[in-house]
């Protein structure tokens, strides 16, 4: 093996690593919601699909970074 293909396979796992850590800290700081509380924000604030589409930011870049 050569140094060129072990860095390209650490970096592979490092990203792989770093990946698997995004998601889990996603999970852990989304809040949990009751159906009775998830009643109440759409009330307020309506369903997803009905938004605008000027109202969404496209972060695909900056979480993908």
């Amino acid at each position: 093996m050569t140094d060129l293909e072990l860095k390209e396979m650490i970096k592979k796992s490092v990203r792989e690593v770093l990946r698997e850590e995004r998601l889990i800290l996603h999970e852990i700081l989304t809040p949990y919601v009751t159906k009775k509380e998830l009643a109440e924000i759409r009330k307020k604030f309506g369903s997803p699909e009905k938004y605008r589409e000027e109202d969404f930011v496209d972060m695909t870049d900056w979480v993908r970074g």
